[in-house]
């Protein structure tokens, strides 16, 4: 696995040993775009199937440093299906992501595998290429590469970088210091949320289950706008706070709808989410807010 270490990795590594599926994971330690490095990572772990999660992942920081996010995400992602090629790994998870699909026309919501793909940002346009770089190998090479498109995913243990852990932090600094504001960007957007932990049940799914060459939506099919994340965390943490928007937090183009199909991956694997939206915003929000006494909260929301 690649990304281990990262807010996706954690819990997938967690839910694959459960599984009772021996793990070998990497993360920093090997750059991911040193091909050399690639290889000997995948040569010495010797793996049955790679799930391949290290990039570069935040939309808006991918506007500053566009090449970063195309050698991370592409020149990667191409190192890694090397690497795999060549040690007759059977199976590779390629994560792609729902930017891809970028703005769609609202008749064709919700989205499905067969939308055009319109990326709007540079991180949309890297997965894009590193998709087909997956797609390519399998076509090409014989390499059973199997695609995710993977809309928003959240829970306990994300950074403050991405909405939702960033909202929460916000809200509970509120709380603790009897603040009656608290900063957001645009509150219409509409995305589609998916508790991680059945993110990464998907993702062993999908490489138990999934055909090779083809590409599966992991999503939860509900749009939810920011503003009712807002508002519910407000109301989780007691009301009587106020979302003012910061212009600083508004991104340069931001997806106006982004909610999936998930019938392609229903049907091949069994899979649908399990943890209600609620749920999960509880477990960020108790992440942040004071714990009581010998109660910290952990990986998995305590």
């Amino acid at each position: 696995m690649t990304g281990a270490s990262g807010f996706v990795g954690r819990h997938l590594i967690e839910h694959l040993k459960a599984e009772g599926d021996e793990v070998a994971g990497f993360g920093p330690e090997v750059d991911i775009i040193d091909a050399d490095a690639v290889k000997r990572a995948v040569d010495s772990a010797g793996p049955d199937a790679i799930y391949h999660l290290a990039a570069a992942t935040h939309v808006g920081e991918s506007w500053d440093a566009p090449s970063q996010a195309l050698r991370v995400n592409a020149e990667g992602t191409l190192n890694v299906l090397r690497a795999a090629g060549a040690a007759g790994v059977g199976r590779v998870l390629a994560v792609g992501s729902a930017e891809e699909y970028g703005i769609v026309d609202p008749a064709s919501i919700p989205i499905d595998e067969d939308t055009p793909l319109r990326p709007v940002s540079p991180y949309a346009a890297s997965k894009v290429a590193a998709e087909f770089l997956a797609l390519q190998a399998f076509l090409g090479q014989g390499v059973g590469a199997l695609r995710v498109r993977a809309f928003n995913h959240i829970g306990p243990g994300q950074s403050e970088r991405f909405v939702v852990a960033a909202l929460a932090a916000r809200v509970a600094e509120a709380v603790r210091s009897g603040g009656r504001q608290i900063r957001v960007g645009s509150l219409e957007p509409v995305r589609d949320f998916t508790d991680v932990r059945d993110v990464v049940r998907a993702y062993r799914l999908v490489v138990e289950r999934g055909a090779p060459g083809e590409v599966y939506n992991v999503c939860s099919g509900r749009g939810v706008s920011v503003k009712e994340i807002v508002d519910h965390l407000i109301d989780a943490a007691g009301g009587g706070l106020d979302a003012v928007v910061d212009p600083d937090l508004v991104r340069p183009v931001d997806l106006p709808v982004l909610v999936g199909d998930n019938s392609r991956i229903r049907s091949a694997t069994g899979w649908e989410p399990a943890i209600p939206l609620e749920a999960t915003l509880a477990d960020v929000l108790a992440e942040h807010l004071p714990s009581p006494k010998g109660h910290e909260p952990g990986l998995d929301g305590g």
